[in-house]
């Protein structure tokens, strides 16, 4: 079982990269996101649709990924480099609800990069935090910030 876990906490082995883990695991979330919702799109679901499975999806995966975080706890240190399950959640909340424009992803991607790497306004307090949950939250945050920024981007259509 603890297998399974390390496949998912290393975002199908993505975290084992040899350079800048953090981002491949990025680049797995932000990648299978576009998919699964381009998928979504073309199958003509609903915006509001896709935003309600993205929504479940971020939900679900951050509780099976503190999970997975705990039971790799065991033999990983804490927060290890080969973690990324918690970046992809993150990515996933910095493009929730955004235009399905590749713009908006890639800018996404870039924003929650930064927020994770330089970890300001408190997330540099929750990733100095022990406890599985943190290992997460610190992402979640990054994700937030990354979000807010480019919802201001929509709703003052800047772009």
């Amino acid at each position: 079982m603890i297998k399974l876990h390390k496949i998912i906490a290393s975002g199908l082995g993505f975290g084992f990269s040899p350079i800048a883990p953090g981002t491949a695991g990025s680049i797995l979330g932000i990648g299978l996101l576009y998919a699964v919702n381009y998928l979504l799109n073309y199958l003509g679901y609903q915006e509001l649709t896709i935003i309600f499975i993205n929504l479940f999806a971020i939900i679900l995966m951050t509780f099976i990924g503190v999970y997975s975080i705990k039971v790799v706890h065991r033999t990983w240190k804490h927060d290890a480099s080969e973690i990324v399950i918690d970046e992809i959640v993150g990515v996933w909340i910095a493009v929730f609800a955004l235009p399905f424009q590749w713009q908006f992803y890639l800018a996404a991607f870039v924003l929650f990069r930064l927020f994770d790497i330089y970890k300001p306004l408190f997330i540099r307090k929750i990733d100095k935090m022990d406890g599985n949950w943190s290992v997460m939250i610190d992402d979640v945050l990054a994700g937030v910030y990354a979000n807010l920024i480019l919802q201001l981007v929509v709703f003052s259509k800047i772009f």
